[in-house]
């Protein structure tokens, strides 16, 4: 893998990351672009602990452009995109409207493909490896920033999801915090420990294996499952069967075989209802944190903002990277060709999930969906 390392004319930085070791990307980029204006905020909420980042400036952000006005489309002769090359393999560059930017995290794009009316399940299993290349030297370049808590990778897919730009690509999040669903699985992995002796996350794993009936895909280093309290109709999670902290200490076989069984698993999503129609998805992975100290530190909080705050800012985050398990979670909000799973008032309002597809059909379904 070759990466090419270079600026856009407002001063963000843009990767390109291709196969061919002989490919030149360092191209300028000539559009007349003002320095980015970020207004960022990272507040506590007094009652949750949970951080919440305000970020009123992209309210302006780019919002369903023409396929000919692309931004993550390569540039062409007369029209200057995002990506200054004319041709490219995998890139990854600053959010011109990041959430988070310069004390609070960082926001990156990710681009799959140069090819505008594909998805990731078109791609090739070289190209897919690709992407897990710049995925983990992302982790590895951004986990060392200062200040940075946890990296988020993932790809929202399909209007139905909110995404305003259709180009094949996710994003990167660099997050000054500990997220809170990170934090409440770490709670949950730290009380099991202590009150067990084992890993949960093992265990689960272990167990999903043993029992079998909401398995999807399995192969030699990794297992894909519905999981047995589901929130969404149709929720998979892939997990390495060696447990590893994050993308950067997956291990090679692991990392050789993924490839396969994640387009696998896309296709598969894109089968599930029987239409033309690609199936919206969030494709998500979590990775443990940076590290497990204070994991509020240096985030806003208390009554109306403002830096200091209450007594909980400050928390250890219970277990750390030790006990953490990199793990893949894929779902779509889609629960039958022509309806979509809405989050209602108790979802929404009290985070209790109601999910009307038992697990173990789901898993049955995208198991009678594989390819033949």
């Amino acid at each position: 893998m070759k990466r090419t390392s270079t600026r856009l004319a407002d001063g963000r930085e843009i990767l390109y990351y291709d196969a061919d070791d002989g490919a030149a990307r360092a191209v300028p980029d000539t559009r007349p672009l003002d320095a980015s204006a970020t207004s960022s905020e990272v507040r506590r909420d007094p009652l949750l602990g949970d951080a919440v980042v305000i970020a009123s400036h992209r309210q302006g952000r780019t919002y369903h452009p023409p396929a000919d006005a692309c931004p993550l489309c390569p540039s062409t002769e007369g029209r200057a995109s995002e990506i200054p090359a004319p041709d490219y393999d995998v890139v990854v560059f600053e959010n011109r409207f990041p959430s988070l930017a310069g004390d609070t995290g960082r926001c990156e794009v990710i681009c799959f493909t140069p090819d505008h009316r594909t998805s990731f399940a078109e791609l090739d299993e070289e190209r897919a490896a690709l992407v897990l290349a710049a995925w983990t030297d992302r982790t590895a370049e951004l986990s060392a920033r200062a200040g940075v808590r946890q990296v988020y990778c993932f790809e929202n897919r399909g209007t139905e999801i909110g995404v305003t730009l259709a180009h094949p690509h996710g994003q990167i999040y660099a997050f000054p915090f500990v997220t809170p669903r990170t934090t409440r699985m770490l709670a949950t992995v730290a009380a099991h420990r202590a009150r067990t002796g084992g890993n949960l996350f093992e265990e689960v794993l272990a167990a999903e294996r043993a029992e079998g009936t909401r398995v999807v895909l399995e192969g030699e280093h990794w297992t894909a499952f519905v999981p047995y309290a589901a929130r969404w109709p149709y929720e998979v999670h892939l997990y390495p069967h060696r447990r590893t902290a994050d993308l950067t200490t997956l291990d090679d076989a692991a990392r050789a075989e993924f490839p396969r069984l994640y387009l696998e698993l896309l296709r598969r999503f894109d089968r599930l209802f029987g239409s033309s129609a690609p199936t919206p998805y969030i494709s998500a992975w979590h990775q443990a944190p940076v590290s497990g100290v204070s994991e509020g530190a240096g985030v806003g909080g208390g009554v109306g903002g403002g830096q200091g705050g209450y007594a909980g800012q400050v928390a250890e985050v219970a277990g750390g990277r030790a006990d953490f398990a990199l793990h893949l979670e894929l779902f779509t909000v889609r629960r039958t060709a022509d309806k979509l799973k809405y989050l209602a008032g108790t979802e929404s309002g009290m985070e209790a999930y109601m999910n009307d597809v038992r697990p173990e059909d789901a898993a049955a379904r995208l198991r009678e969906v594989a390819s033949r």
